[in-house]
């Protein structure tokens, strides 16, 4: 029996094994199915990540907003009884885009001097880039007609932006696919994002503004630039009035503009390479904190991903200024306000030569624009103003100037604001009751400061010393604007929109307001805190 038992157990030990599940054949199969389902994971990956725009899906200027229901109602823009510009057609390419830029200081009021207009060709890899200055004049129904003050005369914000839209869509003809709206502190994080940026400063930079705790000190030549010289650089404008450089080494406005392409030719050129692929986290977590856009990221990225890998050099991108001339125009708001004719400084532009650029460098349409398709102002010799589409907002400007006397109307004193003050005490004086309102300072002009109303140089700037003003000494920081429609006063584009109380005041008497937005109950005054800005 031990003997069988010792047989069986040998018997048992050596029991043949079982043929593997999968033979080799097999095994290679699966493993090209992996490496297939891994790769096709991939590209649907990839894919999730640069998402093609989708045209029919933008919304242009309007503002989209989620209901108490959960769906999104949507606010389209009132082109009133202006030329309403064109929104569809066919394109010039199949991916050719549009995009309004606009960067938006905080710091300064959240006033959206730097405006951008941009095309990009995909199909073709080539590009445009259109500032338009700040004081350009607008087809606006208020007095002070530059496009700066359109942002805060519609209380900032969204609706701020969609008016700001309204009127650059009106100004070239289209509406601009997509926005962008860009607080200044993304340039100098942009900049640490990519790793600096390779600059040629152009002159020695000495300025420094202890309101804003503002300290710009750059030496001038080839440097590479982190994202704090970076922002002074494109802040720059002119020098210390006791800077040994000397006060008058300054580049004004329009300097200052052409600065900022070349900086940006030179941010472009360094996102472009592919080295910056890297950083792509980096960039997103900058737009995701300092940008706003009707954009998704998936959509930006793709962008990016078509200029880094289709070919885009930043030889093909051109960067240019919207043609236009100076003028000065009479201003009823100001004349009131001084009791004396005064003009102010503005931005025409030059309607053949945007007419040319619309059409064959920034216009997505293949159809042909004509000049009644822009909204382009200009100035009579009788001194009325005129629309290239015929129509005028603004029905007392488009009549020659009724220059009123001299004289205040019923003696009354009024501040660079419009508000009534008591001349005696300086303090506002509430135009419902006739009370002086103790405590709340009228904002007065300074006579012998060029920078002030009644100054020597600029009429549109107030008092340095007083709420609401510019840098002293800074005759170019502020263009004059008025807080509201019709309102004269600082740059709306200098004041926080939230510190003048309701979001629009009542207008100048004679004045249309603009139908958007419906203003509250009108308190009779205005009230500015000191916002100073560069």
């Amino acid at each position: 029996m031990e003997k069988e038992q010792k047989q069986g157990g040998s018997r048992l030990a050596k029991k043949p094994k079982k043929p593997g599940r999968l033979t080799k054949q097999q095994k290679i199969m699966i493993a090209v199915a992996v490496v297939l389902a891994v790769a096709v994971a991939g590209v649907l990956a990839w894919r999730s990540v640069f998402v093609r725009p989708d045209l029919s899906n933008r919304t242009g200027g309007a503002i989209v907003s989620r209901g108490e229901d959960g769906q999104d109602q949507v606010e389209e823009i009132d082109y009133g009884d202006g030329v309403r510009p064109r929104a569809d057609g066919e394109r010039k390419s199949e991916d050719f885009y549009t995009v309004l830029i606009l960067g938006r200081d905080t710091g300064g009021g959240g006033n959206t001097d730097t405006m951008l207009l941009a095309s990009y060709d995909v199909t073709n890899q080539k590009a445009t880039v259109m500032s338009i200055p700040r004081d350009t004049m607008v087809n606006v129904s208020w007095d002070v007609k530059k496009i700066n003050s359109v942002y805060n005369t519609y209380g900032g914000g969204e609706r701020g932006i969609q008016a700001l839209y309204k009127e650059i869509a009106q100004l070239v003809g289209f509406e601009p696919d997509y926005q962008v709206v860009v607080e200044w502190e993304a340039v100098g994080q942009l900049v640490d994002a990519i790793g600096g940026v390779d600059f040629d400063v152009p002159y020695p930079m000495d300025y420094h503004d202890p309101y804003q705790n503002l300290v710009i000190e750059q030496a001038p030549g080839l440097r590479h630039l982190d994202g704090d010289d970076a922002m002074q650089v494109i802040r720059w404008r002119k020098n210390d009035k006791d800077s040994p450089y000397g006060y008058r080494t300054g580049i004004g406005d329009s300097g200052r503009m052409e600065l900022q392409q070349n900086f940006l030719k030179a941010v472009i050129k360094q996102m472009l390479t592919i080295q910056n692929v890297g950083n792509i986290n980096k960039i997103a977590k900058v737009f995701d904190e300092c940008v706003e856009t009707d954009l998704a990221f998936q959509e930006i990225f793709w962008f990016a991903q078509k200029a880094v890998f289709g070919g885009l050099s930043v030889d093909n991108v051109e960067f240019l200024t919207m043609p236009w001339r100076g003028a000065m125009v009479y201003s009823r708001s100001y004349t009131k306000l001084l009791g004396k004719y005064t003009e102010l400084d503005y931005v025409l532009p030059i309607a053949g030569q945007l007419l040319d650029i619309v059409n064959n460098k920034l216009s997505p349409y293949v159809e042909v624009f004509k000049r009644s398709d822009l909204d382009i102002m200009s100035v009579n010799a009788d001194g009325s103003l005129s629309s290239s589409t015929g129509y005028v907002e603004d029905k007392l400007a488009a009549q020659p100037p009724d220059i009123p006397s001299d004289e205040p109307e019923d003696g009354q004193h009024l501040d660079v604001n419009g508000n009534p003050y008591d001349p005696e005490t300086g303090f506002l004086i509430d135009p419902e009751t006739g009370e002086i309102l103790e405590g709340i300072l009228a904002v007065l002009p300074d006579p012998e400061d060029p920078n002030s109303p009644g100054g020597t140089e600029d009429p549109g700037t107030a008092d340095p010393n007083a709420p609401g003003t510019t840098t002293p000494g800074d005759p170019g920081a502020v263009s004059p604007g008025g807080t509201e429609p019709g309102n004269p006063g600082i740059d709306p584009g200098t004041t926080d929109p939230g510190a003048a109380g309701p979001d629009t005041p009542a207008p100048d008497p004679g004045t249309e307001a603009p139908q958007e937005p419906n203003p509250p109950a009108d308190p009779g005054f205005i009230i500015i805190d000191p916002i100073p800005f560069e």
